[in-house]
């Protein structure tokens, strides 16, 4: 799913918001990458950083830093929510902030938020986040996941000052 027109310099914050993201393959992983070229191509220096906290119906509880799921000056799409379930009870919701896209002096942070329900019975809050090393300005921002289709709801929106 691809944002390709109204990111601008008409707000300095915009938000995406996903409702019931749910992969046709199990234990995927939902991903964004952006464009400044309006969406011909995807492939930013990221930096970033991911952790989670889980609970599973077998009642394991934990707080955890993946580093699998970081980049370090990596071209790769990043990873905002981990292995996410396709089943029926099975799904991802979410919040990507992207701050001042259309700034040309500094580079791009963004922070994201997640709660889903994963592959492995696991009720996970999971949190991304990391800054794109270009002073150019973001016009264009692409979702999907690690493989397979999905079957989402992505809204994108506008926070003034």
């Amino acid at each position: 799913m691809s944002f390709t027109s109204s990111i601008d310099s008409t707000y300095p914050i915009y938000v995406f918001k996903w409702y019931g993201v749910n992969p046709v393959t199990d234990g995927e992983n939902l991903t964004f990458q952006v464009s400044t070229d309006g969406g011909s191509s995807y492939g930013l220096t990221v930096t970033s950083s991911f952790f989670m906290s889980y609970h599973t119906e077998a009642d394991e509880a934990a707080l955890t830093y993946l580093t699998g799921e970081d980049q370090a000056q990596g071209t790769a799409f990043q990873r905002i929510s981990h292995d996410v379930g396709n089943g029926a009870d099975e799904s991802s919701v979410g919040e990507l902030y992207l701050f001042n896209p259309s700034n040309t002096t500094y580079v791009k942070h963004f922070s994201s938020r997640s709660a889903n329900y994963g592959s492995n019975h696991s009720s996970q809050d999971e949190y991304c986040g990391g800054y794109f090393n270009t002073t150019s300005d973001i016009d264009a921002v692409q979702f999907k996941m690690t493989s397979g289709n999905m079957d989402a709801v992505i809204k994108m929106y506008g926070i003034g000052d």
